[in-house]
């Protein structure tokens, strides 16, 4: 399977209001073509007003949102999908997530996937995958739709939380790695391998830490408020790490984890 997910993206989690709006028209002049929301960021309607005054037509975005856990049965997943296109101000977006599987509600992961295959099948959505799911969760959902109909897993991956179990799972089974976090709220900024390794390239120590996802295979959506670094992250890209940084990155591994909250999270791989 080729990806479907963009390996560059702007992450919107946590923004809102005028800074969001400034942020994505910005975003898109410099050449960013994915944004990431969902539902429960209660800022799709920024996201769509930020690219309906941008000047890149929406065919040429890949535009993801990700149902709240509230919103996973077959009365309401529909329904809130169709308020978010609304807002978004779209026929359709790219691509849906569930944005955890939230074990403790007692909804199953086949009706889950169920309902979010509906939306595909209604046209609601181009691509359909997963979010916070392990890989019992991941292999449930593959077992309930088809592997064919997940495209991505959007998990928290950073050099303090490498996640290389689920990584691996995913991997065998060609699905998208999504890294989220991937800087670890800002926490891997200070590290000094690091930033000996990013001396090395002339670049910053969020450049580097973008530029280990990507070179793994990862997708990335890191968000910011200026402009300066907006370009810098993009131009994570063209940094190529050696063999001995990746493996100095490796090296790092904590199973620091930022975002676990205890009502929505499964039990994770280790």
């Amino acid at each position: 399977m080729s990806r479907i997910v963009p390996q560059f993206g702007l992450g919107t989690f946590r923004l809102s209001g005028q800074p969001l709006i400034d942020s994505i028209k910005t975003a898109l002049e410099l050449g960013y073509r994915a944004v990431d929301t969902a539902q429960i960021y209660g800022n799709e309607a920024e996201v769509g007003q930020a690219i309906s005054e941008s000047k890149v037509n929406r065919d040429e975005l890949f535009l993801t949102t990700k149902i709240w856990t509230e919103n996973l049965t077959a009365d309401k997943m529909i329904p809130s999908l169709k308020q978010s296109l609304q807002k978004l101000r779209t026929d359709a977006v790219d691509l849906t997530l569930i944005h955890w599987p939230a074990p403790q509600l007692g909804i199953s992961v086949s009706e889950m996937m169920q309902n979010l295959l509906e939306a595909k099948q209604q046209g609601l959505t181009h691509h359909i995958g997963i979010s916070n799911f392990n890989i019992d969760l991941t292999q449930q959902a593959i077992d309930a739709i088809g592997l064919e109909h997940i495209a991505t897993n959007q998990i928290e991956l950073s050099p303090y939380l490498q996640n290389q179990k689920l990584v691996d799972f995913l991997n065998s089974q060609h699905i998208d790695v999504t890294s989220y976090m991937t800087l670890a709220y800002g926490k891997v900024l200070q590290d000094p391998i690091l930033k000996q390794i990013a001396e090395q390239h002339q670049a910053s120590t969020a450049q580097v830490a973008l530029a280990w996802a990507l070179q793994l295979g990862y997708s990335v959506i890191p968000s910011s408020t200026k402009a300066p670094h907006l370009l810098q992250n993009l131009q994570a890209q063209q940094i190529k790490l050696s063999a001995e940084d990746m493996s100095l990155i490796a090296g790092l591994e904590r199973q620091s984890r930022e975002v676990n909250p205890a009502e929505l999270a499964p039990v994770w791989d280790f």
